[in-house]
């Protein structure tokens, strides 16, 4: 038995079941049910690899002369049971795929549409920023209080200069094709010009803002005065559309100006007048790279929009570099120079001021002590015209003058310490500059007209950095108002004050021996940094000479020359 096993496990096995009863019994046309089949194959295999094995729970047992090969029947009813299993897996497949591109559509046309109403949105916030109304005259209007002891409301400017038509005629948009650069010491009234003109019409179509000199910062007060978020609120990320890609502060602002452009094509034709756009302080920049950049920028764009009558920008600048720089590239920039009040109107207003709101009438020679002392500078007269004690008040004014000039240039003398010489080459040049002024002055006299006052003395900017002997110290003397220089580019003292300043300085005992000696240790100390020593050591009792120049170029020779014998010795 062991031996058929071995040859034949297949059929010691069948012969096996059959004995035991495990095959049911049947005809030849008995079918076994699915379940049933199954088993019995899965006994089959059994068999083959462990040569038999006890009976299953619930398995029904074959019968004698029933084969176990499933039937054609069984075959048939098989596949039709696989095909129907296919129906309901292939409708599932079809209904999973056409519900995802039912979503993907309805994300699609929502995000698409979220993206139209956003631009369109954008477009409508930015033209409602050249409504009437802005921002700057309101806070213009909550910071000029009135005086307490005004005697009537009326509303009119106590100081009008001629220039104020002109700024008119810019602002309402009489005048284009042009942008305007507006540039003049600090306190002459450009800003106060240009809000009086944006008054008279309701800020319709101007938007002004303040420039600064970190980008970041000029992006947000661009964004402001145009009511611009550069996509800050922009939530296309929720239906998987990517916004502007993180950036530069510089190309935020082209993005502005392309924005800006679209509004003023619609005004145009709606309306006829372009856009003003004012950049007050614009020399708060600074006068590097990025600065100069942005300046570019804008010009570029200003040239465009001029050329065009679409948007006339106007620049506002107390220093000369932004004329400068603007200068290399302009071809429909206009200058408009903003100087100090000539003395006549000065003097007019100061009356006018004094009768309205202090009920008095200044004397003459009052009036003239004061024009004398502060010139015609808006911002001073207005601190002396509201003070009940003006002469005070014009002292007070140049005591500070003076006290902000010494301050940053004044001079150390001969016992000043090498350590501080690049400060001292920056002051000692500010003082033989206004020196210069003041024996200029001196020269020619003082040169008074009735109408327009005095004439304070000017040189070319050309002659100042021949005076100075430096060329790079100019511009940093005119960002911290101790000297100016205009539109035709001369140099003078930045105001009536200061000139007085210079004078008192100037007029000092042993001022002249004082920065003559500061002069020269500043020289010595350049001197002693270009001087190389030779140390010679052992030297024999002779003759040594040297000769070359080593500044030209030339070897530095030693040679030794015997000593003459002396007969009187």
């Amino acid at each position: 038995m062991a031996l058929r096993f071995a040859l034949n496990p297949a059929k010691s096995v069948r012969q096996l079941c059959q004995c035991r009863g495990h095959y049911p019994s049947g005809g030849p046309g008995f079918s076994t049910s699915r379940t049933q089949h199954s088993l019995l194959l899965q006994q089959k295999r059994y068999a083959n690899d462990y040569g038999g094995g006890p009976q299953l729970p619930g398995q029904v047992a074959p019968q004698p002369g029933q084969s176990d090969e499933p039937t054609s029947e069984n075959d048939a009813g098989g596949r039709q049971d696989q095909k129907s299993d296919w129906g309901p897996t292939l409708f599932k497949m079809f209904e999973s795929a056409a519900t995802t591109m039912v979503s993907l559509f309805v994300l699609g046309l929502a995000g698409y549409g979220y993206h139209r109403y956003y631009k369109y949105l954008v477009l409508q916030k930015m033209e409602h920023a050249f409504q009437p109304g802005d921002p700057v005259l309101e806070l213009a209007a909550l910071a000029e209080a009135p005086p307490s002891t005004a005697g009537d409301n009326d509303d009119e400017h106590w100081i009008r200069l001629k220039e104020q038509q002109k700024i008119d005629a810019i602002i309402d948009g009489t005048d284009r094709g042009h942008y305007h650069l507006l540039i003049g010491e600090k306190g002459t009234g450009k800003s106060s010009m240009l809000l009086d003109a944006m008054q008279k019409i309701g800020g319709e179509g101007v938007s002004m803002f303040e420039a600064h000199a970190d980008l970041e910062i000029f992006r947000i007060r661009l964004g402001k005065a145009l009511d611009y978020e550069f996509h800050e609120d922009y939530i296309g990320s929720l239906f998987s559309i990517r916004g502007p890609r993180d950036t530069t502060a510089l190309l935020d602002i082209e993005r502005a100006f392309n924005k800006l452009e679209k509004i003023a094509l619609r005004r145009r034709k709606a309306v006829g007048k372009p856009l003003i756009l004012i950049v007050n302080s614009t020399h708060l920049l600074r006068d590097d790279e990025d600065g100069r950049d942005l300046l570019e920028l804008i010009q570029q764009r200003a040239e465009q929009w001029a050329a065009s009558n679409l948007v006339t920008v106007v620049l506002n600048s107390d220093d000369y570099w932004v004329y400068e720089r603007l200068k290399q590239y302009a071809t429909r920039m206009e200058i408009l120079p903003v100087l100090d009040l000539p003395r006549r109107q000065a003097i007019s207003a100061l009356i006018k001021y004094r009768s309205r709101y202090y009920r008095e009438e200044p004397k003459p020679d009052v009036l003239e002590q004061v024009y004398e002392k502060i010139g015609g500078r808006l911002s001073f007269l207005n601190q002396v015209a509201r003070s009940k004690d003006m002469l005070h008040t014009c002292d007070k004014i140049c005591e500070a003058e003076k006290t902000w000039f010494l301050n940053n240039c004044w001079i150390l003398g001969e016992e000043m310490d090498d350590d501080v010489m690049d400060q001292q080459k920056y002051a000692s040049a500010a003082m033989v500059l206004a020196k210069a002024l003041v024996d200029q002055e001196k020269e020619r006299g003082s040169i008074y007209d009735p109408e327009t006052g005095r004439v304070l003395p000017q040189v070319p900017l050309h002659k100042a950095r021949e005076i100075m002997t430096r060329a790079d110290f100019i511009k940093d003397y005119d960002h911290i108002n101790i000297f100016t220089i205009d539109a035709q580019a001369m140099v003078r003292a930045d105001s009536v004050p200061m000139l007085n300043a210079f004078r008192q300085i100037c007029n000092e005992e042993g001022f002249d021996e004082h920065l003559q000696a500061t002069l020269d240790r500043i020289s010595a100390i350049e001197s002693l940094g270009r001087t190389r020593e030779i140390v010679a050591k052992d030297l024999i009792s002779n003759i040594y000479q040297i000769q070359g120049r080593s500044d030209k170029g030339e070897g530095v020779h030693v040679s030794v020359k015997a000593k003459e014998d002396n007969p009187n010795d």
